[in-house]
């Protein structure tokens, strides 16, 4: 599979896996448009890359129609019924469990979110069949996946949180141990699962036969999400925020997820008018703007009922403009951190006709709750397990909340005419790694194949870790990571000259009606391809 493509006239996807890849291209091929791809390839993601995602979780889209008009659509649960402060603190928790039944307390929304995508893939054109767009998917399920080298290590590296979680061993397992890496897996439940949607239709999730069979199992378990909760809920259609920048502008999704900040940090560093790429003005400029962006994230970005005010106010040039005369040019601001981390994957897809998909989708943490419903053979995601049990936290625990998103899909507008989607996983290093592709390949006009793969940086902690310094790939030069230091950043630099803590970064463009373009990171198993 190519890492990077380029001059296709009819169509480009990016995936963070080859299988998926070659679905949505084998889509492009069948005269499918960008959205219906990504929805073949949002399918087949959760078949063959489960410990970063799976229809158990959430997803968030931005197209960009032809017209121009940039739309989300956005794919967030809702806590359950059930899932009170008292129903957690009755059963001895001062926190959310992180993995378990009582961490799978969020409707999955993603499946949702896919049916409006097909409303929206019907309205430009789209006429394949929902069979059709499933069928790589179900083919891998069923008949088997290989396991990849992340797979493999993150399943040893994390089976004992796992290891009780019901459904967990027989779906993920071998012989009752870690899989290795190019081992053979299925998802036997789940290609059923995903063969009755196909047949009748995707809102059988939520209301229907599969519908129930989650309910049910859910109840069995001791999960606090209900029946009403699955049928009553509904993906919604949002305006995304956006912010100009000298090169255009940039789009990105609203509250819950940090799209805010996403904007934030690039806004700010447009303003910094940095000269070069992968100079000490560049990365201390970035990291510098993503400490500001993330204290207005942290302080404000929450389930969207619960906003008093427009957050478009962060995104003013007045703001903006005052907040970056806060930014020392020469030295670091000291830095406390949040937690949080996630796995996750983005995907792009765009078509000749200048629709233009950047999508993500994500069980929370590698393998979210670690439950695999043995009815339907569905993981579910642990993001239930970001909101707060104190009653006075921004993100507080409610019935019927949605949780705070890290996931955030990100969209350019060029003044020059081309659009670029692009995203990556990685939690609160996603604003960031959005900020490091698209600065060296937007501002410094680096290649794309080049920006994806130039060694990247994250500021913030990792899961048991203490330490909230800002750690480097081992491939930046010495003399830069010395400048770095001698401002006051606390700089580790890693073993790894590609690490995954860095994300799993891509993009696709289309180049203003001319040929389309694609590329995803070497850092993950996938790549991209067009027609």
């Amino acid at each position: 599979m190519n890492l990077y493509t380029t001059g296709h006239r009819r169509g480009v996807v990016a995936a963070p896996h080859a299988a998926a890849v070659e679905d949505g291209r084998a889509i492009l091929a069948e005269g499918g448009n960008a959205i219906e791809a990504m929805i073949a390839m949002a399918a087949s993601i959760a078949a063959v890359y489960p410990h970063m995602n799976h229809v158990g979780g959430d997803g968030f889209w931005l197209i960009r129609e032809p017209s121009g008009r940039v739309r989300a659509i956005m794919g967030a649960g809702r806590a359950g019924a059930k899932a009170t402060l008292q129903f957690y603190r009755d059963a001895g928790h001062h926190e959310i469990p992180a993995r378990g039944p009582l961490a799978a307390l969020t409707v999955p929304g993603a499946v949702a979110a896919w049916m409006l995508a097909a409303d929206a893939a019907k309205a430009h054109g789209g006429k394949l069949p929902l069979d059709l767009l499933l069928t790589g998917a179900i083919k891998h399920a069923r008949e088997d996946y290989t396991v990849t080298r992340s797979q493999a290590r993150l399943t040893a590296k994390k089976l004992p949180e796992m290891k009780d979680a019901v459904g967990f061993r027989q779906a993920f397992l071998a012989d009752g141990k870690a899989p290795e890496a190019g081992a053979k897996l299925k998802q036997t439940a789940f290609a059923a699962t995903l063969d009755q949607l196909a047949q009748a239709g995707l809102d059988d999730f939520y209301r229907g036969d599969v519908g129930r069979e989650i309910a049910a199992d859910l109840e069995r378990i001791g999960s606090p999400v209900t029946r009403a909760d699955l049928e009553k809920y509904e993906a919604k259609i949002a305006e995304p925020l956006s912010v100009p920048i000298g090169a255009g502008t940039l789009y990105n999704t609203p509250p819950p997820t940090q799209g805010l900040a996403s904007l934030i940090v690039l806004a700010l560093f447009d303003r910094l008018r940095v000269g070069h790429a992968e100079s000490f003005e560049h990365l201390h400029g970035l990291v510098e703007a993503t400490k500001r962006a993330f204290r207005v994230r942290d302080r404000f970005v929450t389930d969207p009922d619960q906003i008093d005010g427009n957050l478009n106010h962060f995104l003013s040039p007045k703001f903006l403009d005052a907040e970056v005369e806060k930014i020392d040019r020469k030295r670091a601001a000291r830095w406390p951190a949040p937690y949080g981390e996630g796995d996750t994957v983005w995907m792009g897809a765009a078509d000749a006709s200048g629709l233009v998909v950047s999508y993500i989708q994500s069980l929370y943490w590698e393998f979210g709750s670690g439950c695999v419903l043995p009815a339907t053979g569905i993981l579910m995601q642990n993001r239930g397990a970001s909101f707060s049990l104190d009653r006075k936290a921004l993100n507080a625990l409610a019935p019927g909340r949605r949780p705070f998103h890290t996931l955030n899909p990100a969209l350019a507008v060029m003044t020059d005419g081309h659009v670029m989607a692009y995203g990556t996983m990685g939690g609160d290093g996603q604003p960031q790694t959005q900020a490091a592709v698209f600065t060296r390949h937007v501002t410094f006009r680096q290649p794309l194949e080049r920006a994806l793969d130039a060694p990247r940086w994250l500021l913030g902690r990792t899961w048991g870790s203490s330490h909230t310094n800002l750690r480097l790939e081992s491939r930046f030069d010495g003399n830069l990571v010395d400048r770095l230091m001698a401002a006051g950043h606390d700089v580790e630099v890693l073993d790894d000259a590609y690490s995954d803590t860095m994300g799993h970064a891509g993009a696709v463009v289309w180049h203003g009606g001319g040929t389309l373009e694609g590329g995803h990171d070497p850092r993950a198993d996938g790549g991209a391809a067009g027609v």
